[in-house]
């Protein structure tokens, strides 16, 4: 473990990233990078680092069979909030897994055995310099690298992020008056907040930077600080009553930045240790109660407009996806202040459990359930039918069954035909697992005897559990012609997390009969769906089935491959070797040495990378 260390603005996430890219060749297991600064519970720790290395459970065991024995690099960027119990629980899991290699970066040592510190130093004096001109001429061409840049870097302790704020101001004052006036304030302020010397500097040089703000810019870098993982205009105008005027002189001032969101959407930043200095901010001013309670609003504005659990409408689940942290930070929130706002909020987000965190769904709506008391019967059956859901994907069937149980108890009670519809064709899955044949027939009919005409996602789903049905008679074309309409009618709502997993059953349809063309035509589809809704379960299903595909085709590279992948994904999942039989075990049995070389290959990659392969990037 190796900890790099130094107050924030020294550059340390840089450092580490450059670090692990030179110590590339000797990560035969792949690096990784988890940022950690949106979190503020060190129990998420070990969730987040196993969903950055592809660990489908939050555990030691999981996390230890995803890495194996090759050495794998883990960036951890971001640790000192999280310090003291961070420490330990990262401490253990080095330990216990020695092929990992962790370079962490935090503001303070950890204290752990086998960590190695680098307090970072600063730029040297050129550096500092080049650094300070490079910035400054793009708003002040005529700065140049004289003896006034010198001594406004030396007195600015050759810090990065201290350069790139005075830098910013000199479109309205010359290094000379710069020099002259933040010398001031760095006197003043120095060595008030911290005994590291260099984090005194860093702080008077923003504090600097924050008073020559005026009114209205003060308000909104404060309100900023409440996104963790910055936000769009439209966003800051709902929860912050920002105006482009405003944002822009942020911008100018360097203490806002800008990127491009996943979306093509322009979404507006703060550099970590900026953040926190607004937040402090923030949290003395008297309206921060009520702009905590906007995010959390806007998060579930958010939600409900990308109609996750909305029953008949299109769903954009990547809206969501870009605004993970944020959601995150509203739970959180709501968790300590609202736990019933907080339902209402997780609810929302049904399919995005579903999709891409069934594990991290159940342990929020667990938590919200046990501070929130006694809920509405309305809200409570929601709850538990999404909690449910989450638990199925989760492979807590049980779990899963139990609460759906009681969910349709609720249901029934309140007279939803809805939500009885929903919860009897999720129990129909259940029984589909089981093979139980006749609650599989039983709670379908029922299920689509209650949504016919009015439930079109229920009815959309039912069809393909009808397919299952046909399947089991031996009936491989009515199965085919039940499952296309499944596709077909979530593809003319926009349900493309149930198009995708009814093009998967395509290709596993495909398989059985011989057209292998059409099972790689399907299989190819439902990879792009799934990996735009990084839905990582379903993906490895259908690279397990393209696996089969490749193989019967006579690409044994290629079938080696993704089978290799789709196994090094599975193992960790308490339902793969049921799925493996049922999706191609047999593959293993495959003697042929190319194909096995490019099956120890394929499980060295993450399941994303081996649908980069299947598809061809």
């Amino acid at each position: 473990m190796l900890t790099i260390l130094g107050p924030g603005g020294t550059g340390k996430t840089r450092f580490a990233i450059e670090v692990a890219r030179l110590l590339a060749e000797e990560a035969d297991g792949g690096t990784v990078f988890v940022s950690l600064a949106p979190l503020r519970d060190a129990e998420l720790l070990l969730p987040a680092i196993a969903d950055s290395l592809g660990a489908t459970a939050a555990d030691v065991a999981a996390i230890a069979a995803r890495v194996g024995d090759k050495r794998t690099h883990l960036v951890c960027d971001n640790l000192e909030q999280l310090l003291p119990n961070a420490a330990r629980r990262l401490s253990e899991r080095a330990t216990a897994i020695p092929a990992l290699r962790l370079i962490v970066t935090s503001r303070e040592a950890l204290r752990v055995q086998g960590e190695i510190e680098l307090d970072l130093p600063p730029l040297d004096s050129d550096e500092a310099v080049a650094l300070f001109c490079e910035r400054a001429q793009a708003v002040r061409p005529d700065v140049t690298a004289g003896e006034t840049v010198a001594r406004l870097c030396e007195r600015l302790d050759r810090l990065p992020l201290a350069l790139e704020l005075a830098a910013a101001r000199t479109k309205l004052l010359p290094p000379e008056v710069l020099l002259e006036r933040l010398g001031d304030r760095l006197d003043l302020l120095k060595g008030t907040r911290d005994a590291d010397e260099r984090h005194a500097t860093l702080r008077a040089t923003i504090a600097w930077s924050h008073d020559l703000l005026d009114d209205h810019e003060r308000r909104l870098f404060a309100r900023l600080a409440v996104f963790r993982g910055g936000c769009t205009l439209e966003s800051a105008e709902a929860v912050c009553d920002a105006n482009l005027d405003t944002l822009a002189s942020l911008l100018d001032k360097s203490l806002l930045r800008r990127r491009t969101g996943r979306l093509g959407e322009e979404r507006f930043w703060m550099l970590e240790t900026i953040r926190e200095f607004a937040a402090e901010l923030l949290e003395e001013g008297e309206d921060a109660v009520e702009i905590h309670r906007r995010h959390a609003v806007r998060m579930l504005e958010i939600a409900r407009s990308a109609r996750l659990s909305d029953e008949e409408t299109e769903a954009d689940a990547h809206a969501v996806l870009a605004e993970r942290d944020d959601l995150r930070g509203a739970l959180d929130w709501a968790e300590e202040n609202d736990p019933v706002f907080g339902l209402e909020l997780a609810v929302a987000l049904q399919a995005f459990w579903n999709t891409a965190a069934p594990e991290g769904g159940m342990r929020r709506l667990e938590a919200l359930l046990e501070r929130a008391g006694p809920v509405a019967p309305e809200l409570h059956a929601d709850v538990l039918c999404v909690y449910a859901g989450a638990a199925d994907l989760a492979g807590e069937d049980e779990l899963g069954r139990k609460l759906a149980e009681e969910s349709l108890r609720l249901y029934r009670e309140l007279g939803d035909d809805q939500g009885v519809a929903t919860v009897e064709h999720m129990l129909a899955v259940g029984a589909w697992r089981r093979e139980d044949w006749a609650g599989v027939r039983e709670l379908t009919e029922d299920s689509m005897a209650l949504a016919r005409g009015r439930f079109v996602n229920i009815e959309t789903s039912g069809y393909w559990l009808l397919g299952q049905l046909a399947l089991a008679d031996g009936d491989l074309e009515e199965a085919t012609r039940l499952t296309r309409q499944s596709a077909e009618g979530a593809r003319s709502t926009g349900w493309s997390w149930w198009e995708s997993g009814q093009l998967h059953e395509l290709l596993m349809l495909a398989l059985r009969g011989g057209d292998l063309e059409q099972a790689e035509r399907e299989g190819l589809a439902a990879l792009k769906l799934e990996r735009e809704q990084e839905n990582r379960l379903w993906a490895l299903y259908t690279i397990a089935g393209l696996a089969q595909g490749a193989l019967a085709q006579g690409e044994l590279e290629r079938a080696g491959i993704l089978w290799g992948g789709a196994e090094a994904e599975g193992e960790r999942l308490p339902r793969w070797p049921s799925e493996r039989a049922r999706r191609g075990g047999a593959l293993l049995d495959e003697a042929d040495p190319a194909f096995a070389a490019a099956y120890e290959t394929g499980r060295l990659l993450d399941i994303w990378d081996a649908a980069a392969v299947a598809l061809g990037d």
